[in-house]
């Protein structure tokens, strides 16, 4: 409808210089001053009619747009949420925040220009073209060479310029991802006095940027100086030949004003034309950068086809059978032949070293990645082929960052069980060892809450749902000890007693398990209860060894 009513208000815009001829020539040139009145009330008439068309097509053009760059953020959106950890960490956070913005705004301007103006600007510079032949065929000639070189002009600079704006918001990306890191990390550039490095980075890549800009800027700034001087020439040359032709007799004033008006015309739309392919080349970047994260394929399938998981298929609760893992773009694994099974209700202790890979080995239990050799089952059914919603949905797990979203301390419980209700949320609060009001206002990122504050409500989001498979990644490493030991504790007398696994860099936190899995470089060097361990492998012992060398054992503070 946009493009619709554009171009009637273009029809009627081009009968206007047709009007003044005939008010020039029978009018003005005849003495007929009623003529002129009558020519005049059209002339008005036709501009009126064009308004109202154009305020409808600018209307629909706008609904069209913003309908547009909805549509396309949702399907973003609805796409990022199906890729796996491994194609998010691939493209990266920044990037895909770039794209659902700053380019999502480029494409939505693109959309709304070119509804408004891509059939509008051409259907006057020709329609202006022909109407000029309606009057001087000779004449005429000169909008055919002036239209063609300007032509030539628009689709040069725009091929230059096209390139130049793709390249200027990947540039944006590098510097949203500084500035991301930035903000977050501001502690600890400020506690290490890294304020001056690190805006020198910042400066870096925003020079770089404006750079690229600057370069694209100055392309695109030919433009309008090009355009201007091509119709001016022509206008020149149209004057020129048309007052010979008067003189002649083969042409009258009023079909010279005419042509003039075309002319003119002409000159405003190549210019709004100009304009227009430098918005839709900014719009053209930024669609092909979001047509390149919808074409990522997932890198893995979830199976929504396939039919629930039940815990009641097998005793077993989780198996690693000879996993490996490696991440993209890594030459050695994360885990290696990873072997064991955990029973239901079993309590399983996880420790190693920093990077032995512990954070892996959980995270391949609810399919946040796929393992590259092996398999890894879950209630006696390969994760592969399991549904991933129910897969998830039988999985309590708190991250090894504490994530909290901005609202209500209820508002972050109900992200795992939306159907719960307040005596249950309490419950889950007390279970984890804090006591905060539902109504609670939390910030983003729980800013305003201590770290072993947050790692408690994260704690407390996972019980809620009352899961058959707890995993806690390092959940209490901001916790003292008589909290972590209480927290312990009530986890154990859960009545709905799940299978618990506890990674941990703190012997203390894993010696009361069932079994310990000891990892190291992505390896299992061992598994067994604390004194087993202690005796047979050496990776444990030198853990245990180094946290208690100088002061009294974890086990008799805890006791």
């Amino acid at each position: 409808m946009g493009p619709l009513f554009k171009l009637m208000e273009a029809v009627f815009e081009l009968l206007i210089p047709l009007v003044v001829k005939r008010m020039i020539d029978n009018g003005i040139g005849k003495g007929d001053t009623d003529y002129v009145i009558r020519m005049g009330v059209l002339m008005i008439l036709l501009g009126l009619v064009g308004f109202i068309c154009s305020l409808i097509a600018q209307l629909f053009a706008a609904l069209s747009a913003t309908g547009a760059a909805a549509g396309v953020r949702k399907a973003l959106f609805d796409h990022v949420m199906k890729l796996s950890f491994a194609d998010t960490d691939e493209v990266g956070t920044s990037t895909l925040i770039t794209r659902m913005t700053n380019d999502i705004n480029l494409f939505q301007s693109g959309v709304n220009m070119a509804l408004r103006l891509l059939l509008r600007s051409p259907f006057i510079v020709y329609g202006a073209m022909i109407m000029a032949f309606t009057q001087d065929f000779k004449a005429a000639l000169i909008f055919v060479v002036a239209i063609a070189v300007l032509f030539i002009i628009v689709i040069i600079i725009m091929c230059l310029t096209i390139p130049g704006y793709k390249t200027s918001q990947e540039s944006l990306d590098s510097v949203l991802t500084l500035t991301r890191e930035s903000f977050n990390g501001v502690r600890v550039i400020r506690a290490f006095g890294n304020e001056d490095g690190e805006t020198e980075k910042f400066n870096k890549a925003n020079a770089r940027l404006r750079a690229i800009q600057l370069k694209v800027g100055r392309i695109s700034a030919y433009m309008n100086p090009l355009t201007y001087t091509g119709i001016n020439i022509a206008i020149a040359a149209l004057i020129y030949t048309c007052g010979i032709r008067v003189d002649a007799g083969y042409m009258t004033a009023g079909e010279t004003v005419a042509l003039y008006n075309y002319m003119s015309q002409i000159l405003i739309e190549l210019i709004k034309l100009a304009n227009l392919m430098v918005t839709i080349s900014k719009g053209l970047a930024s669609a092909g950068r979001m047509a390149d994260v919808l074409d990522i394929v997932p890198g893995m399938e979830r199976n929504e086809g396939a039919g629930r998981l039940s815990s009641d298929d097998s005793e077993t609760a989780v198996e690693f059978d000879h996993a490996f893992i490696s991440y993209t773009g890594e030459g050695n694994g994360a885990l290696s032949d990873v072997n064991f099974a955990v029973k239901k209700g079993e309590v399983i202790g996880i420790i190693g070293g920093t990077g032995s890979g512990k954070s892996t080995l959980v995270n391949l239990i609810p399919r946040f990645y796929d393992v590259t050799g092996g398999s890894v089952r879950v209630f006696g059914k390969d994760v592969r082929d399991c549904n991933v919603s129910s897969l998830r949905e039988s999985i309590g797990i708190v991250m090894q960052k504490a994530v909290l979203f901005k609202g209500t301390v209820k508002s972050n419980l109900l992200v795992s069980a939306p159907d719960a209700d307040d005596k249950e949320l309490a419950a889950a609060l007390s279970a984890a060892q804090i006591n905060l009001p539902l109504d609670r206002k939390i910030s983003q990122g729980g800013s305003n809450l201590s770290g072993g504050q947050r790692q408690r409500v994260s704690v407390a989001r996972a019980l809620v749902k009352k899961p058959e498979i707890l995993i806690l990644d390092d959940a209490a490493s901001a916790l003292d000890y008589a909290t972590e030991f209480a927290l312990r504790q009530t986890i154990k007398n859960l009545p709905e007693h799940p299978t618990t696994f506890i990674v941990s860099q703190r012997v203390s936190s894993v010696m009361h398990a069932d079994r310990i899995v000891v990892l190291d470089d992505g390896h299992v060097t061992g598994i067994g209860s604390h004194e087993e361990l202690l005796r047979s492998d050496v990776t444990y012992r030198e853990i245990y060894e180094s946290q208690n060398r100088d002061s009294v054992s974890d086990g008799e503070v805890l006791s």
